[in-house]
């Protein structure tokens, strides 16, 4: 009986899959060197070997995705340095209220008593 423990769990290649993918791998090395220096037959190879071990597509994507958080990480548009932000403190400088508005409070806001209940 199959071991179906996995969620994701794919067919064994049988025997005559497994000699047809090892030499398509073989045929690209044998045209195009080893490793191929052709980028698309490279490619190919690659996704090849992947099908035989899938381990290896697990390296290759936390491998590129490991490189492009680190270039995402090292973008100037995500990078703040210190001339790029503002350089002078805008609370320094006391503007007043708005014009045209009318000031909000008429008055003191308490009432002069204290409302709580007695101690």
């Amino acid at each position: 009986m199959a071991d179906t423990s996995g969620v994701f769990r794919i067919n064994p290649l049988q025997d005559w899959q497994r000699d047809a993918i090892l030499k398509a791998a073989q045929l690209l090395r044998d045209r195009f060197g080893n490793p191929p220096a052709d980028p698309e037959a490279r490619q190919a190879h690659d996704g090849l070997l992947e099908v035989l071990d899938p381990a290896r597509r697990t390296v290759r994507l936390q491998r590129q995705l490991g490189e492009a958080a680190r270039k995402a990480s090292l973008t100037p548009k995500t990078e703040r340095r210190g001339k790029e932000r503002r350089t002078t403190d805008r609370r320094k400088v006391n503007l007043g209220p708005p014009p045209d508005i009318e000031e909000r409070r008429k008055g003191e806001r308490r009432s002069g008593r204290d409302r709580r209940g007695p101690r």
